[in-house]
């Protein structure tokens, strides 16, 4: 990496800095954008103010661009990530799901295949671990390398039906890929595991099974800075349910992807500030919600009554409400969220609302208070090690000790 531009004037945004380095290196705004994978639309409205980049991997994505050894160069200091040493927020079980997923149509086993019902009763076992485990990465990802060549052996060895069944639990497998993949891997390979998991939906030619790929492309499409696009993609799914659901249909697993598919839509357009429509989505979830068997959460997706109003929190952080999101926060008992994902996000999304309203000690005790839920739920989850280092950077007096070791634990220089 060539040397660092001289440094800039610390009053600049981020925005500003991205713009002032990109201009210094002579490169317009359409050549930045492609090389970080994005639109010109969407780095102009980073480097104007009018969209908040929080993002941990685009920042990397932009300073290894830019030239530059340190994302703290585009955030005047907020945040340190060497780009060479952590560039890619990593995880030790992706090399070999890397190579499971590489070489897994070209390498012939002698393995006996299994059936589809011991594959789905796997893969389902596998989504479970992922929402009860405190280390879901290192525990899930030990796992996935196997089913993923299991997976494609029993598609090899059954046809018909079968051959369909094994199609929509490998799409669901690759989801869960995808899902453990987001913020440790190469852009590249999060968007394999995805659309592996578009196209074995297609294969199973089931409305349910495409509806689920339509979840799991919107939130590839958030995460890339496509909220309208994952909004529309979120509709299509919804659509090939609603005659479903209009006939009266109770189905659990129908009800619960229509149900994820607007808690999906609620949280695009929370971050692009489009309250109404957030708010209508999340009454829709809600309503879906009351049609469910007592007991049921959707396995993916974690979709159930408690799940919408933990997404109503997330709603009113990223429409920059703190008050609104902290009052819906009051009416939900984290112990009794069984998802430690989710449990950890809901303690995530608290801690952010307090640091919006300026609330140093509770936002700090929140967000240690997901860290002990879930280490892994919060350490590779940009949005919290943003925060971490905000808190370790503005805390004075005797909490800045411990936002200090707090940030640290997370893996956030401070």
């Amino acid at each position: 990496m060539s040397q660092d531009l001289p440094e800039l004037p610390e009053e600049l945004t981020t925005g500003e800095r991205i713009r002032v380095l990109r201009e210094r290196r002579g490169m317009s705004r359409a050549v930045l954008a492609g090389l970080v994978g994005r639109s010109p639309d969407w780095l102009k409205k980073i480097e104007t103010g009018a969209r908040e980049l929080r993002s941990i991997t685009h920042l990397v994505h932009l300073a290894q661009a830019l030239r530059i050894s340190d994302v703290s160069r585009l955030t005047g200091g907020d945040l340190a990530v060497p780009v060479d040493s952590v560039g890619k927020l990593s995880h030790s079980c992706v090399p070999a799901i890397r190579t499971a997923m590489h070489a897994v149509s070209v390498v012939r086993s002698d393995r006996a295949p299994e059936s589809p019902v011991v594959l789905r009763g796997r893969v389902d076992a596998a989504w479970r671990l992922w929402h009860r485990s405190r280390h879901q990465r290192t525990e899930v990802g030990a796992l996935l390398p196997e089913l993923i060549r299991d997976a494609h052996l029993c598609l090899r060895a059954h046809e018909g039906s079968e051959r369909r069944s094994a199609h929509a639990t490998t799409a669901d497998l690759y989801r869960l890929v995808q899902r453990l993949l987001a913020h440790i891997c190469e852009p590249e390979l999060y968007w394999v595991a995805l659309d592996r998991g578009r196209a074995h939906s297609e294969e199973a030619d089931d409305p349910v099974s495409l509806a689920l790929a339509a979840w799991s492309t919107a939130i590839g499409q958030r995460a890339a800075g496509y909220g309208e696009e994952a909004v529309r993609t979120d509709e299509s799914g919804m659509e090939l349910l609603r005659a479903r659901l209009a006939d009266g249909d109770t189905d659990a697993d129908v009800l619960g992807v229509y149900g994820a598919l607007n808690l999906q839509a609620a949280i695009s357009c929370g971050l692009d500030g489009r309250a109404g429509e957030a708010e209508r989505y999340l009454a829709e979830a809600d309503r879906t919600a009351a049609r469910l068997p007592a007991g049921y959460t959707h396995t993916p997706s974690a979709f159930d009554a408690a799940n919408v109003a933990i997404h109503g929190v997330s709603v009113g952080v990223g429409l920059l409400t703190p008050g609104e999101a902290l009052r819906r926060a009051e009416s939900i008992d984290p112990a009794s969220v069984g998802s430690l994902e989710r449990r950890s996000r809901l303690l995530l999304d608290i801690a952010a609302g307090h640091a919006q309203k300026q609330e140093t000690v509770a936002a700090l005790h929140y967000l240690g208070h997901a860290f002990r839920v879930t280490p892994e739920g919060i350490r590779y989850v940009p949005m919290a090690r943003g925060l971490a280092a905000e808190l370790a950077r503005t805390a004075n007096g005797p909490l800045r000790a411990e936002a200090v070791s707090l940030a640290e634990s997370i893996g956030v220089a401070a």
